[in-house]
């Protein structure tokens, strides 16, 4: 059930995050972007993943439910009295106005359309963050601070995604940058700030590094992690390779554009799997609950209560420094125009150098 979960919660961000992405393409002058070829049947697939997969977490709370009162009254309950099993009614009908919507408008050629387009989807963000864990902590800067970081990064993967896999070509890609640099940098300073409101109510900023004993604090851990690489592509993206295209022409640049939406995906899926693990503060650390990846890994004896803390090791400080040669392995691949699948793996060695610097250097 955790993998069936993260895996729908994943597609769910996946989905909301192309429709925004074509959206607000569409309504790009065609002389600030790649040309688009993403066939209407890639949002009709992502209206109807939303309708399906926004009901996991219903069905979720259908089964905690259910051996107490029925399956069929506890369905009926849910969904008419629970905030998320309206949220989710809602969003279901606003994802089949939306998928009609996409096949009888053509938003591809009149702004217009895009722009309602683009408003429906942002009020099933809306929705969506109404019904969120943070919204149970508080009802307004839980539902405020969820909504911007789902839209935040939702823009930024967006965009990212739809440029890099369904352009035609790389024609107008220095217009394109010269406006999705900054949208880029106002979407990431936007995510940073919501996500540490987020934090907040799952984990004090003082336990952060104890919360890595548990299953949570492990995957925000390795989310905060792959935030790494994608800072390293972003720079490629914005800078570097601005300045290849003034110099060549021909240099095509959506391979690595490709690898930094992959990155953000990887980032998309630690925060599903995230959403299907019990928070911290709803957690007391014991043997039971300790994460299976910590204690294979910690080189200590486990004991409930201990506090982690960081400490030199110089098994620790060889994997930092193996982590730096990675990163600048990536841009140096990058300047010898090596395939981008490859600074791709190179990033992941960097995660996994950082990561197992950090859990072999805890006292």
């Amino acid at each position: 059930m955790i993998a069936v979960g993260t895996i729908s919660q994943a597609l769910l961000y996946f989905f909301f995050a192309t429709l925004i992405g074509s959206f607000i393409l569409s309504v790009v002058p065609n002389t600030h972007r790649p040309g688009i070829s993403e066939p209407k049947s890639a949002l009709m697939i992502a209206c109807g993943g939303i309708a399906i997969f926004s009901f996991f977490p219903v069905w979720q709370l259908v089964l905690y439910l259910a051996p107490d009162i029925g399956l069929a009254q506890t369905m009926q309950s849910v969904l008419f009295t629970f905030e998320v099993g309206k949220a989710w009614i809602f969003t279901y009908f606003l994802a089949n106005v939306l998928f009609i919507y996409v096949i009888w408008f053509d938003y591809r050629n009149k702004p217009l359309y895009a722009y309602v387009g683009l408003a429906l989807t942002f009020i099933m963000i809306l929705a969506i963050g109404w019904s969120s864990h943070a919204s149970s902590y508080d009802r307004v800067w839980g539902f405020f601070s969820h909504t911007m970081h789902f839209t935040a990064v939702s823009v930024w993967v967006g965009i990212l995604f739809v440029v890099s896999w369904f352009s035609k070509d790389h024609i107008n890609w220095s217009n394109f940058l010269k406006w999705f640099t900054p949208v880029a940098i106002i979407c990431l300073v936007m995510t940073i700030i919501s996500g540490f409101i987020l934090m907040t109510w799952v984990v004090e900023f003082k336990e952060y590094t104890n919360s890595w004993m548990l299953p949570y604090g492990q995957i925000l851990l390795i989310k905060h992690l792959l935030i790494i690489p994608l800072l390293v592509y972003a720079m490629i993206n914005g800078l570097f390779i601005k300045k290849k295209l003034k110099k060549d022409a021909q240099f095509n640049p959506r391979p690595w554009a490709k690898v930094e939406s992959s990155i953000i995906l990887l980032i998309f899926s630690a925060t599903a799997a995230m959403g299907q693990q019990s928070p911290p503060h709803e957690t007391n650390v014991s043997y039971g609950e300790v994460s299976k990846l910590f204690t294979f890994i910690y080189q200590g004896q486990f004991q409930p209560g201990m506090n982690v803390e960081l400490g030199f090791s110089p098994t620790g400080f060889t994997l930092i420094v193996l982590a730096v040669l990675f990163i600048g392995l990536v841009i140096f691949s990058f300047i010898k125009k090596a395939p981008a699948i490859m600074s791709f793996f190179l990033s992941v060695f960097t995660v996994l150098c950082v990561y197992l610097s950090i859990i072999l250097s805890i006292n």
